[in-house]
């Protein structure tokens, strides 16, 4: 009524019906001239209200059914209030009737609602309590008031048990309600603590991250350094010096480009790991957990922090207690707690450097970034002598380095000018220490087998 008046409405955000009829029956119509009695004033108006109320209509009735035959009034109450809700009209009644409040509890479309007052002083305290309805409390406001005693017991005694039981329950489900909204209120605190707790864990989680990331840069950095060190130090251990030129040569090449290799790959492990680049694929994940268990410890990658399985609520979804916080994680967000730097389950990493030079002390672990470096033979059909020769100088000091014991040369039968050509090349080389005609399973005269030093 206020909105549609034009009138400023008591609410940060409001929707509104547009009503065509405002119907009320309130106060006492009664008129000794018209000979009507408070009751027959009540059902003269609202016979007229009947008619005239629809689905664009708000009908506003105070104490629905008084001034009557309280069984009678009941009765006739609940019968209007159905004749309103099937006319589709908003209604708003007030009562003290029971009936009235169980129809309302029984029936789709109606909604119980309550004023709320103070247990104690029985004073309004201006709520609304939604969905339950209110105790008329009418002996406890007389003895408010202050009623003679002896009236105010009598009136209890002659109470009905039913009617007592009834607003014995309607004020425990009030205190009830009072209690929940106090314990919501708690856990809106404690749920709010709870979130600044957990965003401070993730806060340590980040700053030891970066810690970690950096105590990794500078284990790639000794390594790095170790590793030229240890490779300078094997080519200089060469006693043939047009070998030690080239293999210098090649070293210092092999250092550049193995730096700029490893530097590059920790780099991109580092982003798509802190970004979540990395999520699903395996390779990029080696210590994802194939397999968790309740009671299993696992360490939370976007918190580095470790946490105790509680249960698996569903297919890869786990609940994990940390500390007194309790959250739900994916599989993928959880790897297995080892130290950082340690073995893979796969196996140790390849030692190309102590098999080259065991006698020189060469102790670097280091794994090859490109598989050419890898291979166990060379094939040169097609190629001259000389195309051949200079292919396989440089292919016999990247297996040298890379600790290789034999390694197979194809070359093919044709007339034999290849063949005589790579195996005249191989007498006189200083890694090769002897050479042999490969089996028939193997190439037979169209390939050879080379034994390196070691």
């Amino acid at each position: 009524m206020m909105a549609q008046a034009g009138l400023p409405v008591p609410a940060t955000a409001a929707s509104f019906p547009v009503f065509t009829a405002f119907l009320a029956d309130i106060g006492d119509a009664q008129s000794i001239e018209a000979e009507l009695s408070t009751f027959s004033a009540h059902i003269t108006n609202l016979d007229r209200l009947s008619r005239l109320a629809g689905a664009r209509s708000l009908v506003l009735v105070d104490e629905l059914g008084s001034a009557t035959d309280p069984e009678e009034g009941s009765a006739l109450a609940v019968a209007i209030a159905s004749h309103f809700l099937t006319a589709g009209a908003w209604t708003l009644i007030s009562t003290h009737h029971t009936s009235l409040k169980v129809y309302a509890a029984n029936t789709p479309g109606v909604l119980n609602a309550a004023a709320g007052v103070d247990e104690v002083t029985l004073a309004p305290n201006y709520q609304l309590r939604l969905g339950v309805p209110g105790a008329s409390a009418g002996i406890q406001t007389a003895e408010r008031l202050g009623m003679n005693a002896s009236i105010i017991a009598a009136a209890r005694q002659r109470l009905g048990s039913q009617q007592v039981d009834i607003a014995r329950f309607l004020d425990k489900l009030h205190s009830e309600l009072t209690q929940l909204e106090e314990e919501r209120k708690a856990a809106r605190v404690e749920q709010y603590a709870l979130n600044q707790e957990r965003k401070k864990l993730e806060r340590e989680g980040d700053v030891e991250q970066r810690k970690r990331t950096r105590e990794l840069e500078t284990k790639l950095a000794s390594l790095l350094k170790d590793f030229e060190f240890q490779m300078r130090e094997t080519v200089r251990a060469i006693e043939d010096r047009v070998g030690q030129q080239k293999l210098s040569k090649e070293a210092e090449r092999r250092i550049l480009r193995l730096r700029r290799e490893f530097q590059e790959s920790f780099n991109q492990t580092v982003v798509a790991h802190r970004t979540g680049a990395d999520v699903g694929d395996a390779n990029a994940q080696p210590h994802v957990l194939k397999h968790i268990a309740v009671g299993d410890q696992v360490l939370l990658k976007s918190m580095n922090k470790i946490a105790v399985v509680q249960r698996e609520v569903e297919k890869d979804l786990f609940e994990v207690a940390l500390g007194p916080i309790k959250m739900r994680v994916k599989r993928d967000e959880c790897s297995a707690p080892s130290p950082l730097g340690g073995e893979s389950e796969q196996g140790k990493q390849f030692d190309p450097l102590a098999a080259a030079r065991k006698q020189k002390g060469v102790h670097v672990t280091v794994t090859s970034a490109n598989t050419d470096d890898l291979r166990m033979e060379i094939n040169l059909i097609g190629r001259t002598v000389d195309e051949a020769t200079g292919e396989l100088e440089q292919y016999l000091d990247r297996a040298f380095l890379a600790g290789l014991e034999r390694v197979r040369i194809i070359h093919g039968h044709g007339a034999g000018v290849l063949r005589r050509g790579v195996r005249e090349f191989l007498k006189g080389h200083p890694h090769v220490a002897t050479i042999a005609e490969a089996p028939q399973n193997e190439g037979g005269q169209g390939a050879t087998l080379v034994e390196l030093r070691q």
